[in-house]
């Protein structure tokens, strides 16, 4: 599959491709308790209500029109507002902040039959139908109490009855959705079935923590309750100054060693001897993040607005620090959480001291120590939300300096047995030697000729 290909398609889909990672799950952690999940404008308060209703007005936070009325219309003890859906099969919806993909979501609530005048005791009397759903998981058909000795002309008091939809999150921030199955047309608009107080908890995914810095998975945005097409809008939305928050998620934000890795040389001793010596060791971590990944995977080019300091250059780092307003909103959230302050890029050289035995190689091991934080980048008014995951170097643990020796591997013994580099003898390498050279003849200068002299052996 055209891995560019792939990756566009995930941007202009409604799911979500998980991290792309080999999963070792024994490594996965054991799953949080349960834990309450923000349902937004639950009791239908806002905006304010003036009188008792029924009124169609769009919800904050919620997705469609249907009619409000208050608690008191609604025949409530409590605070919370009744809401009649719309029906032909409009819907009342909201993405549950937070939730992540495979979560085990509870939704509780009450519903109620019409409380409306315009209603019939037929209408009424054995229930409204209505259905309820979230991503991922089976839409759950529901009929209200009946209410038969109703009377055209006259409100109902509300009979609420509490319910539970339980489903599992098929994609990260789920949408809840409420449909009326009312579809007679001779039946009012305003009559039709009631839900208020509306309420979640969840069970979340355990964090999978063998996903590498490299591949942290799709970035997602969102206006509102719809899902964005792109990322672009919503950074663009978070690159002016104080546009927005950075709101982490300390439930899916971790710390931790990654993989060992060598620096520097490694020294192999073919002496017959100990060797001692010192030497200087460098090293340098950088910081990656999920919406430049997702860009990348796409085959798109990182545009302007969407960069934070993790392009692995120190100066282009540290003038993205100053100049990108996202990267303040991300360092001053995690400093403002964790009480310390977050660092793009890190670096330090160590003086290293060897002792080498013979026949053993001395090298130098680096386990840097390193911080996953996961969360959102939300608009003052939310209405864009970014999804973002940043991995970077940590303060809050000390890197791992490992200086290690051991026997040498095969190919460095073969190497270590190789004869030194000699230049060859072109005449009687293999022949014995032809004279002796005793030092006894003196040498005498160019162009002169010494004396013929005879000499007799007595």
């Amino acid at each position: 599959m055209n891995r560019s290909l792939s990756a566009l398609t995930v941007l202009g889909a409604a799911g979500l491709l998980l991290p792309v990672a080999p999963v070792s799950y024994a490594a996965r952690a054991a799953a949080p308790a349960e834990q309450a999940v923000p349902v937004l404008n639950g009791d239908f308060a806002d905006p304010v209500m003036k009188g008792d209703g029924p009124t169609t007005v769009g919800l904050d936070f919620w997705t469609g029109l249907n009619q409000r009325y208050s608690p008191t219309a609604s025949g409530r003890t409590d605070a919370s507002h009744g809401v009649a859906l719309q029906k032909d099969g409009n819907t009342l919806r909201q993405r549950l902040r937070g939730v992540r993909a495979g979560a085990r979501v509870t939704v509780s609530y009450e519903d109620s039959p019409a409380v409306s005048k315009e209603c019939t005791g037929e209408q009424v009397a054995d229930g409204q139908p209505y259905a309820v759903g979230g991503s991922g998981g089976p839409v759950q058909e529901v009929t209200t109490a009946g209410d038969p000795d109703r009377v055209k002309g006259t409100p109902g008091k509300g009979r609420w009855t509490g319910r539970a939809y339980v489903f599992t999150a098929g994609e990260n921030e789920p949408v809840l959705t409420f449909t009326s199955r009312v579809t007679d047309s001779r039946t009012h608009v305003t009559c039709s079935p009631m839900i208020a107080r509306i309420r979640a908890v969840e069970v979340p995914p355990a964090v999978d923590k063998t996903v590498d810095k490299t591949r942290l998975g799709t970035s997602e945005a969102y206006k509102g309750n719809e899902r964005e097409s792109t990322l672009h809008n919503a950074a663009a939305a978070c690159n002016g100054e104080n546009a927005c928050t950075f709101r982490p998620d300390a439930r899916t934000s971790f710390r931790y060693y990654d993989e060992a890795r060598v620096v520097g040389e490694a020294f192999v001793n073919c002496t017959r001897n100990a060797l001692e010596h010192s030497r200087v060791v460098s090293y340098a971590e950088r910081s990656h993040d999920s919406i430049s990944q997702t860009y990348a995977d796409a085959g798109l080019a990182l545009p302007e607005v969407a960069r934070l300091p993790t392009s692995g250059d120190p100066v282009e780092d540290a003038k993205r620090i100053k100049e990108r307003p996202m990267a303040g909103q991300f360092s001053q959230a995690y400093e403002k959480g964790w009480q310390r302050a977050w660092q793009w890029f890190s670096g330090d050289q160590r003086t290293v001291v060897e002792r080498i035995q013979p026949g053993e190689v001395s090298w130098v091991e680096l386990q840097p120590s390193r911080e996953r934080v996961e969360g959102w980048l939300v608009s003052k008014k939310d209405d864009y939300r970014l999804h973002a995951v940043v991995d970077g170097p940590s303060r809050a643990v000390p890197d791992r300096l490992l200086q290690r020796t051991g026997p040498m591997s095969a190919a460095e013994k073969q190497r270590c047995a190789a004869s030194r580099p000699m230049t060859t003898t072109p005449v009687g390498a293999d022949a014995p030697a032809s004279s002796s050279d005793k030092g006894l003849l003196r040498a005498t200068a160019p162009g002169v000729r010494t004396a013929v002299r005879s000499v007799p052996l007595d």
